[in-house]
């Protein structure tokens, strides 16, 4: 009889660890935020701006407005400089005034690309 009285004992013993062993691991959130943007700076203006031929906005694309081409600096010795032709920009809901890109010079020496934007 003693000996299945240990057996009767052991019995909650393995409910007990065996609950231990299947209770789920804590759970993580994991935040994904996009890159910085990376500041383009120039140590020098950038040329004059290229002529575009303003297309037509495509069909079914909502309020939009051109954003001019402009230049970017890339630093490439012999042609640091590379033309990114204009686009038709979607405006946001809520947003109705587009504050277009611009080259500004900056106090401490060089030029700075800023991003053009819906306010």
């Amino acid at each position: 009889m003693r000996s299945s009285g240990y057996a009767l004992l052991a019995i909650p013993a393995l409910f007990a660890l065996s609950a231990c062993g299947s209770s789920p691991p804590p759970q993580s959130t994991v935040i994904v935020q996009p890159p910085a943007p990376v500041a383009n700076i120039a140590p020098m203006p950038p040329p004059p701006a290229h002529s575009e031929l303003v297309p037509p906005p495509p069909p079914g694309s909502g309020p939009a407005v051109w954003q001019p081409g402009h230049w970017r600096y890339s630093g490439v010795a012999g042609n640091p400089w590379y033309w990114e032709g204009g686009r038709y920009v979607s405006a946001p809901m809520g947003a109705n005034t587009w504050v277009p890109g611009t080259w500004v010079q900056q106090p401490g020496g060089g030029w700075m690309w800023m991003e053009g934007h819906w306010a």
